[in-house]
């Protein structure tokens, strides 16, 4: 009885061995003929030309294609929704899903119970959503090209990629441009978002309600807003770029937990980094470069950790409105200061005395803005001058006990750099008109 049931196992894991290669010619109904007359496991090689969709896949299978295959909805729906486990689609271009926001109609789909799909190497490009994740578990996106609808209002574009209750997504290496947000993860856990692309989008990632997951290695440029994580706990956010990003590079809100380190933001956009309601969490090693406003703390954010990040060239280094003094440094570390005219005598890298980004001048041009015509009066800078020789004269802020004498590098390859020269070249003051990235209710 034992011999018998060896060969059995032994045919069973041979299975994948004995799968087809079937050649499928482009035609109206011939890749829905064939994915039903294929057996779990077959391989569909798609021929060049148009292969007719929506269509359904409802078995594990492969479906590639050889160069000039195309997948075509011609507006109807979603082009491709995977309906089973171990599907694998790669070497395709997927286009012309529906436009039909209620329906989520994508370039491909895959539902819940579809697990371990792997999306890689496609073209998916004119449809309402790229990929939408909706439910499959362990899934990975790897390696496509997603350009997304260009209608004239951006809030009414699908996303990239978007990701709903699908715990254990892998998104890596995809280029994704146009569109809403490059990738938006709504209600899941533990996903990695590595090594993205992401262009002329509102949001580069868009995180609500997503957590012990890590966004890392991405680059958003010329985007409305980078990387905003939201009401999402326990995220690692580290070695990502944004530049040339319009409003925020950054955003912690309602995030608790989250590791944000490594990260580059810079060229222009409204604030570097902004938090709000955020709580426990570690910043550190991040550069902020030439923002209207390098970080933006408010709302009662507790017991963060700010340490090891670059302030540089921003117009208000820091906006924090408080009565009380909130200290930003950890373990004899704080933070360098592009305006911290601070001595070193001691040669250990760390300055003399402590730094103040913001004096009682800040907080009265943040309550009354048409005080700023008065910025350059005498008695604007005597009031400044004293409360720099009477520390005891200031207002509740940030303080850091040890600033930094020099600043952490984050280099930007030239590809990249290029890009942003030709984001910042665009940008006009048109850009914010489409959408409120502050109001909740249209996130």
């Amino acid at each position: 009885m034992l011999r018998p049931l060896i060969l059995v196992l032994s045919l069973l894991i041979a299975l994948p061995l004995w799968a087809a290669e079937t050649s499928v010619l482009p035609g109206s109904g011939n890749l829905a003929n064939a994915i039903a007359g294929a057996e779990p496991g077959d391989v569909l090689i798609l021929e060049p030309g148009h292969h007719q969709a929506p269509v359904v896949i409802d078995r594990p299978l492969t479906l590639t294609g050889r160069d000039g295959a195309v997948i075509d909805a011609s507006g109807q729906g979603t082009v491709l929704t995977i309906d089973a486990a171990d599907v694998t689609i790669r070497d395709l271009t997927v286009t012309g899903s529906g436009q039909d926001s209620q329906a989520l109609d994508a370039g491909i789909k895959i539902l819940k119970k579809a697990d371990r799909a792997v999306i890689e190497n496609n073209r998916l490009l004119g449809n309402l959503h790229g990929v939408d994740v909706h439910g499959g578990r362990d899934a990975q996106v790897r390696n496509n090209v997603i350009e997304g609808t260009r209608n004239p209002r951006m809030n009414d574009r699908g996303n990239g990629i978007y990701v709903w209750n699908s715990p254990g997504t892998l998104v890596e290496g995809n280029a994704v441009r146009w569109g809403r947000d490059g990738i938006f993860s709504n209600a899941s856990r533990t996903g990695i978002y590595r090594n993205n692309l992401f262009r002329d989008l509102r949001f580069a990632v868009h995180y609500m309600y997503t957590n012990d997951s890590e966004v890392s290695g991405n680059v958003s440029i010329g985007n409305h807003l980078g990387y905003a994580i939201m009401f999402s706990n326990k995220v690692v956010v580290k070695d990502n770029l944004s530049l040339s990003d319009i409003s925020h590079g950054v955003m912690l809100n309602y995030a608790n937990n989250a590791d944000v380190s490594g990260n580059l933001v810079r060229g222009g956009a409204n604030r570097c980094t902004f938090i709000y309601n955020a709580h426990k969490n570690l910043i550190y090693g991040n550069r902020f470069e030439g923002c209207n406003i390098g970080i933006h703390f408010t709302a009662g954010s507790e017991r963060n950790v700010l340490t090891e990040n670059a302030f540089i060239g921003s117009r208000t280094q820091v906006k924090y409105v408080g009565t009380r003094d909130i200290e930003w440094s950890y373990d004899g570390r704080g933070n360098y200061w592009s305006d911290n005219p601070g001595f070193d005598l001691g040669g250990d890298g760390i300055a003399d005395s402590a730094f103040r980004p913001n004096d009682l001048m800040d907080h009265i041009l943040w309550s009354q803005p048409a005080a700023s015509l008065l910025t350059g009066a005498p008695v604007v800078q005597l009031i400044r001058w004293a409360q720099s020789s009477f520390p005891a004269t200031l207002p509740g802020g940030v303080v850091d006990s040890a600033p930094l004498m020099t600043a952490p590098g984050i280099p930007v390859p030239p590809e990249y750099a290029a890009m942003e020269a030709e984001a910042a070249a665009r940008r006009n003051e048109s850009d914010l008109d489409d959408f409120d990235v502050d109001d909740l209710a249209s996130h």
